[in-house]
């Protein structure tokens, strides 16, 4: 292609992405109005990522469809949903929203049903705005998800591991007679998916926006709407521009050679790969060092693949590829400003199928949107000084991002991550550890596994300035656990100015409540200094805070050395701290209110010695709300396993 012709290929693209949003130019940012997390923005000022787009919860919304909820019950559509309320549409029926500022943009989170057989269908959603009308295909294909861990895509299927111990009979179904009655589908989970349209105009605020349900689904269930200005698109004429080496935008050709080919380019001339707006079709792997790639806005430049079996499993253990860009052992690698879009159905640990991976020293990652991996981004260290920001995370089969095995010195800031099925974002030190790496000022909406933000180990780390809302279960909002092999953790570790929502989840294994904040001990001591200062927890299922050790190892294991400070706690269904460990803490300037059962639940090694419990709690002042009382110290038990709970009323300002 001449230079020419690619000046005027550019050209048309814009024109064809400007025309489809309007009047979308960059813009001074409007005041963003509606729910953060599902709750007033001021409860939670300050706190987690700073985002383009407003939230709007659509059981708030004009409907007459069926709000459902408020129900924390894990495996149920209102447990998943943000703020655990949603609204359910029959054929026909509608949620109308009422635009809180300009839009030419909007993201819908929704569930529809599975198929019989698994799989998923789909179906049209209508969407009116104005005067205009158009429509989106919803799709339950990268959703519903049943059984135990590792999980399955049939609805019908028998145990996966009957030689485990379940709940549901407080048994072990093969060593059981008679054998438990299970009923399918076992567990399901993971119902919610998301869709991003754009509307092909800029609607002013105090329009209306009604989506309505078709026959196509027995039901549609609408969690909320984000609405979006979304600026032009970004040219780059002085770059290597895949076009040029045979890209295809609309997606029908195979387009990875293409970008193989401009980033070799790219690195001998030392210039950026440019790919402008348009769909590209990526199947594999694109291997990535000493270069940077740019798309035109993650709204505009898509990068699709489809999920691909590999003739023979790779030495990594992976039997499937599929889209994302990987390091190995690179360094000054940069990208930006595209989406990924990859076709991970099912969990399979072993494979390779994440938006980013490998490792990536002295790099960057900012201003994508990935969807549909297995992992937003998984880097496998040892590697450093990788800043990971401004991204958007959402629908993962399991984590959001994980720091694995020795990354150092680096930063994941701003990022919004959401509906993930496993930690939202991870450090863990296996054989390695991790060291003075931040999470700061990101928000976790809805993790339905495990924890919004888990450290496994490690060196000097910090966790700052984060919103995580809404875990679903066998996890919580904040984690601390010496567990799946990971190394010590060592020096500081400092959780601080950190906002929880309806955390505080209930573990289905152990059958008790964990605390918005939970430290486990289960393979090694934790006796790092753990600072928790300045954080903020709201609306707790079971407890606020939870220290624990396994119960096979609790003779073995404590955690200490461990300081609270300067702590808000609005509504504990059970606690504000439940101790199940051996150790201590220090309080300081902890303030409660609307605690459900005794404010310390002190069950130390549950060996209950006449000396008291092997949990002691250190008062240094300044602790309101009548939850520690002077009678507690410094390790009277108090232990009740499994308290009452209260729900607490619906958090206010302090």
């Amino acid at each position: 292609m001449s230079k020419a012709a690619l000046t005027a290929a550019i050209a048309a693209g814009v024109a064809l992405a400007v025309g489809a949003t309007g009047a979308a130019y960059a813009h001074k940012p409007e005041t963003i109005k509606g729910t953060r997390a599902a709750l007033d923005p001021a409860l939670v000022a300050g706190r987690g990522a700073s985002v383009a787009f407003a939230e709007q919860e659509a059981e708030t919304a004009a409907t007459n469809g069926t709000v459902i909820g408020p129900d924390r019950t894990a495996y149920t559509l209102p447990a998943e949903a943000s703020g655990r309320s949603a609204v359910k549409l029959a054929p026909g029926q509608y949620v109308e929203f009422t635009l809180p500022k300009a839009t030419n943009a909007i993201t819908v989170r929704y569930s529809i049903p599975d198929a019989p057989t698994g799989g998923g269908i789909t179906a049209p959603l209508a969407v009116k705005v104005g005067k205009s009308s158009r429509s989106m295909t919803l799709t339950s294909q990268y959703s519903w998800l049943y059984n135990q861990y590792p999980f399955s895509n049939d609805p019908n299927a028998g145990l996966l591991h009957p030689d485990w111990w379940i709940t549901e009979c407080a048994c072990v179904p093969a060593a059981t007679t008679p054998a438990p009655v299970i009923t399918t589908p076992f567990r399901p989970n993971h119902f919610y998916d998301e869709q991003r349209l754009l509307l092909g105009q800029t609607y002013q605020a105090g329009e209306k926006i009604r989506l309505t349900a078709s026959n196509k689904a027995a039901w549609t269930v609408i969690d909320l709407l984000d609405t979006e200005l979304v600026g032009a698109p970004r040219i780059n004429l002085l770059a290597a521009n895949v076009l040029l080496f045979g890209a295809d935008p609309t997606g029908r050709r195979d387009s990875a050679p293409a970008f193989d080919k401009a980033i070799a380019f790219a690195k001998k001339t030392k210039l950026k790969v440019y790919v402008p707006p348009g769909t590209y079709q990526v199947n594999r792997h694109i291997a990535v060092d000493n270069v940077t790639i740019e798309g035109a806005g993650n709204w505009y430049t898509i990068i699709k693949g489809s999920q691909t079996t590999l003739p023979t499993p790779a030495p990594d253990g992976s039997i499937h590829t599929g889209v994302g860009f990987y390091g190995e052992n690179s360094k000054n690698v940069h990208l930006s400003g595209f989406a990924i879009e990859g076709d991970v159905r099912e969990r399979i640990d072993t494979d390779q199928v994440n938006g980013i991976g490998g490792a990536m020293s002295d790099s960057t990652i900012d201003g994508l949107y990935i969807h549909h991996t297995k992992v937003g981004l998984w880097f496998d260290g040892p590697m450093r000084n990788v800043k990971v920001t401004n991204n958007v995370i959402v629908d993962q089969i399991a984590d959001g991002l994980n720091f694995h095995i020795g990354v150092t010195d680096s930063i994941v800031k701003n990022n919004f991550v959401r509906n993930t099925g496993d930690d939202a974002l991870a450090m863990w030190s296996e054989k390695t550890a991790n060291a003075r790496n931040t999470f700061d000022h990101n928000t976790i909406q809805t993790p339905v596994l495990a924890n919004g933000i888990a450290i496994y180990g490690g060196t000097d780390n910090t966790v700052s300035g984060n919103l995580i809302a809404d875990p679903i279960r066998e996890g919580s909002a904040l984690h601390a656990g010496s567990r799946f092999g990971a190394e010590p953790f060592a020096g500081h570790l400092w959780i601080t100015d950190n906002t929880t929502v309806r955390a505080g989840t209930y573990e289905l294994n152990w059958n008790i409540g964990l605390g918005a904040i939970w430290l486990y001990a289960l393979e090694k001591n934790i006796d790092a200094d753990i600072q928790v200062v300045g954080d903020t927890f709201l609306d707790n299922t079971y407890n606020a805070i939870m220290e624990v050790a396994d119960w096979p190892v609790k003779d073995l294991y404590s955690i200490t050395n461990v300081h609270f400070k300067n702590i808000k706690i609005d509504g504990a269904g059970t606690s504000v701290l439940s101790a199940r460990v051996g150790g201590g803490a220090s309080f300081e300037n902890v303030d409660a209110r609307n605690v459900g059962a005794v404010g310390v639940n002190n069950c130390g090694r549950f060996n209950f010695p006449a000396t008291g419990s092997e949990f002691s709690v250190t008062d240094l002042g300044g602790n309101d709300g009548g939850w520690l009382a002077s009678w507690m110290l410094p390790n009277t038990i108090t232990c009740d396993d499994r308290p009452p709970v209260v729900a607490p009323p619906a958090p206010t300002t302090w």
